[in-house]
């Protein structure tokens, strides 16, 4: 029986890490392994252990449960390192929209893309290549399995700063399976897509019916004309200019492109998401005081793809993964090699394996280009701890429309940041 280690940093979180339970509880192959929870507040820390050894008691205690502040003391012996990892989450990210579009930039979610996703790369490229140079030290076969945003800078900046095995996940291509299957009256499951692209910019290169290997896209170019104007509009329109159809919502492909605004403008939630966070916060105390239970979904696989990844390589399965973000070295032939990209990925006892789809469409690949060159850019920005190259990020990323507006944003948003900014290479 093989069995592993599982270090899960940022396990503090509510949201993601009730997600991440349900999946590492709900399979019996990780039986006898270890999953150490790590998080820097101990009070979280402390709910979210709890939380965890209750699941694992009642689903048949397969896994031996740690836990620690100190994520040096639990990496050793790791062969696996998830994270999940941000920093005052809803506090800097609500700058990050809001100061730019104080300044005039018209942005969809500040996150990945334009100001804020080079704040936010500025701000976080540090911390996890402090997480990646500890596990080059103290578990340098483990691989390291992201969930935290920006993904595609993240891969990008461990692809070509550090030996660490790296891959990160993202749920935005069932986003984009649940949309065309909407549009064509079908059901999500009867419905298969092969997906390249960037993270939050894939492209479905395929559609098929998943009974019959049928292609799609016939039926798709026939229903979506008459379906709802106001839903995901953009997308639509760069269906219907470039042929493929992108994912994984207005919102955040809008990010990448200058007229991503035209499907609406009004940013994240931070109220919202607040107050689910504190309702969870309350439910999981309950559950905890023995005021009330689990319910039945809390014990079902959330449908993320951490574990199908760590269970195909601890049990060398050759597990197919719809898609992962990954180092490009080629996976997309017509994108540049030292480039994060999201094409279907494998996973044995060998490692990550890209599934290479292709060339893109030459449209879609230009279409591409333009944010790869910013990505790059701001990934070095942040290694290098550089307000130059920082400027120029800003002033290649298609969301920026004034110079003058990108020297206001950065001075402000790099002074918010400064704590977290430092040369890191």
């Amino acid at each position: 029986m093989n069995i592993t280690k599982i270090v899960f940093i940022g396990a503090g979180s509510v949201s993601f890490g009730m997600s991440m339970f349900k999946d590492l509880f709900s399979t019996t192959e990780l039986a006898g392994s270890t999953l150490c929870l790590v998080d820097t507040n101990p009070e979280a820390l402390q709910r979210m252990t709890g939380i965890a050894r209750l699941i694992n008691a009642r689903t048949g205690g397969c896994l031996k449960i740690e836990a620690t502040t100190d994520r040096r003391e639990a990496l050793p012996g790791a062969g696996f390192v998830v994270n999940s990892i941000v920093i005052e989450r809803n506090r800097l990210w609500k700058m990050d929209f809001e100061i730019p579009r104080k300044y005039g930039i018209r942005h969809t979610l500040g996150e990945n893309g334009g100001p804020g996703g080079l704040s936010f790369t500025l701000r976080t490229i540090p911390l996890i290549l402090d997480v990646v140079r500890d596990m080059e030290a103290l578990c340098p076969q483990a691989h390291f399995i992201n969930f935290s945003n920006p993904e595609s800078r993240i891969i990008l900046a461990l692809g070509k700063y550090s030996t660490v095995r790296s891959i990160g996940l993202c749920h935005g291509v069932f986003m984009a399976q649940t949309d065309v299957a909407k549009l064509m009256d079908l059901p999500k499951d009867s419905v298969d897509v092969w997906a390249a692209g960037l993270n939050h910019f894939q492209w479905l290169m395929q559609i098929r019916r998943r009974e019959t290997g049928e292609d799609l896209y016939p039926l798709l170019r026939e229903k979506e004309p008459s379906y709802d104007p106001a839903f995901m509009p953009v997308t639509r329109r760069l269906f219907r200019a470039f042929g493929k159809y992108p994912s994984c919502s207005d919102d955040h492909l809008g990010e990448y492109i200058a007229y991503g605004w035209e499907g609406g403008e009004e940013g994240y939630d931070f109220e919202a998401d607040e107050r689910r966070r504190v309702a969870l916060r309350e439910k999981l105390d309950e559950v905890l005081a023995g005021r009330r239970d689990l319910p039945p979904e809390d014990f079902r696989p959330s449908g993320e793809r951490g574990v199908a990844v760590i269970t195909g390589i601890l049990h060398n399965k050759k597990a197919f993964v719809e898609s992962g973000v990954v180092y490009n070295q080629g996976a997309i032939p017509n994108l540049p090699p030292d480039l994060a990209v999201e094409v279907p990925v494998t996973a044995d006892a060998a490692g990550i394996h890209p599934v290479s789809l292709g060339p893109l469409p030459k449209g879609i690949a230009d279409l591409l280009a333009m944010q790869a060159n910013v990505q790059r850019l701001a990934v070095e920005a942040a290694v290098y701890a550089s307000k130059e190259l920082a400027l120029q990020a800003l002033l290649i990323d298609p969301v920026v429309n004034s110079s003058t507006a990108a020297v206001k944003i950065l001075d402000e948003l790099w002074e918010i940041n400064k704590p977290y900014i430092r040369r890191c290479a």
